[in-house]
């Protein structure tokens, strides 16, 4: 496995669950140390006691060749970050071919691309790879469809594995070692295989951008979106999942996926203007949230408000375009001092929102302030005493921007409540 992030880590040590013999190789020396030493660097619910479960058959290393001699399938599970033109940056791809050419051991081996890529990348890189004088390597495409916080759960109970080749031998080794899965696995063309990443990813954005401005209309209308997301996830032709409003969908994934996807249609010369439509609503449901605020104190200038949950989904410390980090932005622009918490992203946040001033006390963290937002549903949060948090305030200003919490019970707690859509009873 090359690169050992989110992706890497988590899919090398549910293989190692599966009986398979793991090697974990990135370029980061803390991080392998803390490898080695049973400690995962990031956190997911479930992956340190997987780790310990399977120590004997995971081996983590700086060094590729030590990688090379002790496996027959190499994974590339590496950043592909948006450019400043909006396309996928594909040099750490790029630098592990070149590694592989200088290695002079990659013979026999098969390329698995586990990390998001455009579609015709593979093509590229099967280019690459000849040119190199490495055709006697294989390559596939096996996109990931991990959902941060419960990936443990999704790799080992995947609703489907996609495996795109150009040689059926390569795609039956891959799809080897997902067999005590028992998992539907569909082989494509490695074209298809990266179109499905994009595709699925972009398609769960839309649905979240779409409830968020039927959320948008309900305010306007008086309805409740969480009973309209209800009835609408009842029909099976839609389903109940994505259907939650909020602040918008942030991480790793959906906004660079949906990015990607645009900037591959207009590269093509076709103008995607439904995702263009998805990301706008993305943007502006964050900003308003600053516009309730607003509603309830004024100016924000000099107020003091306190952004409850950091990291962009429960489960994990991903800061990467998480809402909270968007929403500090806003309110420091407009003047406002700004609070944060977080019981798990609190150290990932301190190296993110300099000019926050973050606490890993809550009542800390509320203590005085205008107004709390709660931005991360994460358990220990919802299940707070909200009349000891409304006590602890200087204002009564509460915004739910998950539709996590009961409105009847913050009102009777003594908030000013604001939800995403919702119907607050008088």
């Amino acid at each position: 496995m090359i690169g050992a992030g989110y992706v890497g880590l988590v899919t090398g040590v549910c293989l190692a669950s599966l009986g398979h013999s793991v090697s974990l190789r990135d370029i980061d020396p803390e991080k392998i140390r803390l490898i080695k030493s049973g400690e995962p660097p990031i956190h997911e619910d479930g992956l340190a006691e997987l780790m310990q479960a399977n120590a004997d058959r995971l081996h983590a290393t700086l060094d590729l060749g030590e990688m090379l001699s002790q496996s027959e399938i190499v994974f590339i599970a590496v950043d592909t970050p948006p450019t400043h033109s909006g396309d996928a940056d594909l040099s750490r791809v790029m630098t592990v071919l070149d590694e592989l050419e200088a290695s002079g051991d990659a013979a026999g081996h098969v390329l698995v691309m586990k990390s998001t890529v455009p579609v015709g990348t593979g093509e590229r890189v099967r280019l690459e790879l000849d040119k190199r004088g490495l055709a006697g390597v294989g390559y596939c495409s096996n996109p990931e469809f991990l959902k941060e916080g419960v990936a443990i759960a999704d790799f080992l109970d995947p609703d489907r594995v996609v495996v795109g080749d150009f040689r059926a031998e390569d795609g039956d080794k891959v799809a080897a070692l997902y067999a005590p899965l028992g998992a539907p696995v569909l082989r494509t063309s490695v074209p298809t295989a990266e179109m499905i990443k994009y595709a699925s990813n972009a398609f769960l954005a839309t649905k979240i951008s779409f409830i968020n401005e039927i959320a948008n209309v309900c305010e306007e209308v008086g309805a409740d979106v969480t009973e309209v997301a209800e009835g609408m996830g009842l029909d099976a032709r839609i389903g109940p999942k994505f259907l939650s409003a909020g602040v918008g969908f942030g991480g790793s994934c959906f906004p660079k996926d949906v990015s990607a996807l645009k900037q591959l249609a207009g590269n093509s010369g076709y103008h995607f203007q439904l995702l263009t439509s998805v990301i706008e609503v993305n943007e502006l449901q964050k900003r308003r949230v600053i516009g309730k605020l607003k509603r309830h104190l004024g100016p924000l200038e000099g107020r003091t408000v306190a952004l409850l949950g950091l990291a962009f989904k429960p489960g994990t410390d991903d800061m990467r375009e998480a809402s909270s980090m968007v929403l500090a932005g806003r309110l420091l622009a407009e003047g406002a001092t700004v609070r944060g918490y977080d019981p798990v992203a609190i150290e990932a946040a301190r190296g993110r929102m300099h000019a926050v001033d973050l606490h890993d006390d809550i009542e800390a963290c509320v203590s005085g302030v205008d107004a709390v937002v709660l931005v991360t549903e994460w358990p220990e949060i919802l299940a707070l005493d909200w009349t000891r948090v409304r006590s602890l305030m200087r204002g009564d200003v509460l915004v739910d921007g998950r539709n996590a919490l009961d409105p009847a019970e913050m009102v009777s707690a003594g908030f000013a409540y604001e939800g995403i859509g919702r119907v607050v009873p008088s």
